[in-house]
């Protein structure tokens, strides 16, 4: 995979005019972006969304879906018109069984979130689960794996981990990437872009650490470059 595809940057800006113009300031450096919850909701985010496959640009819409079977399948029906590379659903497995069957035939992707990157122990047990971060992880993983899912999201620390777990052709989607020196912002789970990359992750999803770069073109540009040649 070249590198410049391993990069998904996170389009999380409150409008369709700021992200287009983010879009457009990173040109051809940039040729994957995320559509997270901030921007589809912001009027008119999943229209750009086909605007921007329209443009020869992969898009991945991480609404995290989780729901009924029904309602879950006519989402993920939704989205399939819409020309996306990935949709994220949450990994329980009603929701991944709904969403599997439901992209049949199409050529969307199904990722599921196995723990929040912004999660750690203390914030699972807070919600009453009796698992540690890697042994939910793991057991979601294994889920998804058996159901046919595409491949999972999850924090690189677990990337080397489960590709052990995953079947062949299953990708992994990491966020909680920053640059070395970067802030962590409200990650807990974090890793640099090359160290990513050594774990096993196939796409890195950035966001602040571009979108918030003086120079954004040269953010990008310097994390392709270190994705690039830690994977050779």
């Amino acid at each position: 995979m070249d590198a410049r595809e391993r990069l998904i940057v996170a389009l999380d800006l409150p409008s369709v005019s700021a992200a287009a113009a983010m879009v457009e300031k990173l040109g051809p450096a940039v040729s994957f972006y995320k559509i997270g919850y901030h921007l589809a909701f912001a009027g008119g985010g999943l229209g750009f969304a086909e605007t921007l496959v329209r443009a020869d640009k992969k898009v991945f819409l991480d609404l995290k879906l989780h729901d009924i079977g029904n309602t879950v399948a006519k989402g993920v029906e939704s989205v399939a018109k819409l020309g996306a590379t990935f949709l994220t659903v949450h990994g329980y497995l009603q929701t991944m069984h709904a969403a599997v069957d439901a992209r049949k035939g199409s050529g969307l992707r199904i990722l599921a979130v196995t723990v929040l990157t912004s999660y750690d122990d203390a914030d699972l047990a807070a919600a009453g689960y009796d698992f540690t971060v890697p042994e939910l992880v793991a057991e979601r993983a294994a889920q998804a794996r058996d159901i046919g899912v595409d491949g999972l999201v999850c924090s690189a620390e677990e990337a080397a981990n489960l590709r052990s777990i995953a079947s062949a052709g299953m990708v992994l989607v990491t966020p909680g990437i920053r640059p070395a020196g970067a802030e962590k912002g409200d990650q807990k789970r974090i890793m640099t872009p090359a160290r990513a990359i050594v774990a096993g992750a196939d796409h890195r999803v950035v966001g602040r650490p571009i979108l918030e770069a003086p120079d954004p073109t040269a953010a990008a540009e310097a994390i392709i470059a270190e994705i690039a040649s830690a994977a050779r």
